[in-house]
């Protein structure tokens, strides 16, 4: 039988999705015979404290670290946390995030670096850090991408782009750690209620939840249970996989674009001689 996930590093807890997934490990600890031994890990501080008490109160073990992992320096710390206090890693779950809004003409290159340092880099360099950890468990990643890495998205251009480079991160993790035993994969997210998605909400990029099939947001607790899947046994032949966990949100958009190329052709025939 494969070893339960127990020990893994949660970027991004404090609020969200980061959140939902300590919950989500947590009360999976309570069904077995080892309660989860999280390292949690935020900018926010007070917030992350607050749901660091929070699952402590459920049987979990926790270490918090705040952390902006836009420094370098802070997937190192991290690590370093995870296997001083509870000795090595099952798991990382990579799902810090920023946005900005803006087209691209007008992103400061400030902002730009900053999207791909948290967005893309530090799943990186915690990648690299994690490493002789997860070779020795022969454990799992999963980082949280987008729906918007798979569709330009007007007005969240660099976001976007941090997003689809994550993805091909995550492919080419796969591909040179499968011989460890290590999984990497992603999920990406529709509208979802977190942070991120209350300050969209009135944005005119954000018309999913008009498109989606479902026609509803997703709660965090649904990708939680998604990227709890894909660290646990019943995931052990996956990797190198993005779930697109969006309410339908990718196959509406499809149609929709070919339903206007379809127009497009038409109106184009219609012109002909």
């Amino acid at each position: 039988m494969e070893r339960e996930v127990v020990r893994v590093i949660i970027t991004g807890a404090a609020s969200g999705i980061g959140r939902a997934v300590a919950e989500r490990l947590t009360r999976d600890g309570q069904l077995s015979a080892e309660p989860a031994e999280l390292v949690l890990t935020d900018v926010q501080e007070q917030a992350l404290e607050s749901v660091g008490d929070y699952v402590r109160g459920l049987g979990a073990h926790v270490a918090t670290l705040a952390a902006d992992l836009a420094d370098p320096d802070s997937p190192r710390a991290v690590t370093a946390m995870a296997s001083a206090v509870f000795g090595g890693l099952d798991a990382l779950v990579s799902n810090a995030g920023v946005i900005q809004f803006g087209p691209l003409s007008q992103l400061a290159i400030s902002d730009w670096d900053r999207i791909l340092a948290v967005n893309t880099r530090a799943t990186f360099l915690l990648a690299q850090a994690t490493y002789p950890l997860l070779r020795e468990s022969r454990g799992s990643v999963v980082a949280t991408a987008s729906l918007a890495a798979h569709h330009p998205t007007p007005s969240l251009g660099g976001y976007a782009v941090s997003k689809a480079a994550l993805r091909m991160l995550v492919q080419q993790l796969a591909l040179e750690w499968g011989s460890d035993g290590i999984r990497v994969n992603s999920v990406s997210p529709g509208s979802t209620r977190t942070a991120i998605a209350g300050d969209q909400k009135d944005h005119p990029s954000d018309d999913r939840i008009a498109t989606n099939p479902l026609h509803i947001y997703s709660e965090p607790s649904d990708q939680a249970g998604v990227i709890a899947f894909l660290l646990g046994p019943d995931a052990r032949f996956i990797t190198g996989a993005d779930i697109l966990v969006d309410g339908g949100s990718n196959v509406q958009l499809m149609a929709l674009r070919a339903a206007a190329t379809q127009v497009d052709h038409y109106a184009v025939d219609s012109r002909r001689p």
